[in-house]
């Protein structure tokens, strides 16, 4: 049963047109290409304009391919094998003010990692590209392997690839793998004070 996302208020349609599938084609993506979507990262707005947000990729069928792959937990291995780029997504968990020469903790790296994170998903949209985010890999690992010191923080594993067919994943999968609705948002937004269940 396909679901239809309908806006409560007029909006442009790239935020209704993203979503995050699971059935990729693995088609190979080029440098200029994947290049554009971190671009689009990095003009971001942040905290103090710190940027944060770092980001360690791997395309698929490179020499760091199988590295990554073995980071993600095995539900997610079986789906993004076929992606056509797997991203490690980190945030700097310090900054040093501007006036001052020694670092202090960046109380807003996650969230300003997230602005990062949503202007490339957003372009890669633009780009007839799909992103999915993940939270199912292990960051110890993913710690380890990719040499990621103390300081900086694992916030997600994103795979990035062209739409495939729904018919490339199990049949549990097949029946989730459409875009997905959204809370009302009266369930979201209050003025003035908390009035959320």
């Amino acid at each position: 049963m396909t679901q239809t996302r309908t806006p409560e208020h007029e909006i442009n349609p790239i935020f209704i047109d993203r979503w995050s599938p699971r059935a990729f084609t693995g088609e190979p993506i080029d440098d200029e290409t994947l290049l554009s979507f971190f671009e689009a990262a990095r003009w971001a707005p942040s905290s103090y304009n710190s940027q944060p947000w770092r980001f360690i990729y791997a395309k698929n069928g490179t020499e760091h391919w199988g590295l990554f792959l073995e980071l993600l937990l095995e539900f997610n291995r079986g789906w993004a094998q076929n992606a056509s780029a797997l991203v490690i997504l980190l945030s700097k968990t310090t900054f040093v003010p501007p006036g001052k020469t020694e670092a202090s903790p960046a109380t807003t790296h996650a969230f300003d990692t997230g602005a990062a994170w949503a202007s490339l998903a957003l372009q890669a949209s633009l780009s007839g590209w799909h992103t999915h985010a993940m939270g199912g890999y292990d960051k110890e690992k993913a710690r380890l392997a990719l040499g990621v010191p103390d300081g900086y923080e694992l916030q997600a594993a994103v795979a990035i690839g062209k739409l495939g067919d729904k018919s490339l994943l199990p049949a549990s999968l097949q029946e989730r793998e459409q875009p997905s609705l959204r809370r009302p948002l009266g369930e979201l937004v209050a003025e003035g004070v908390f009035a959320f269940t």
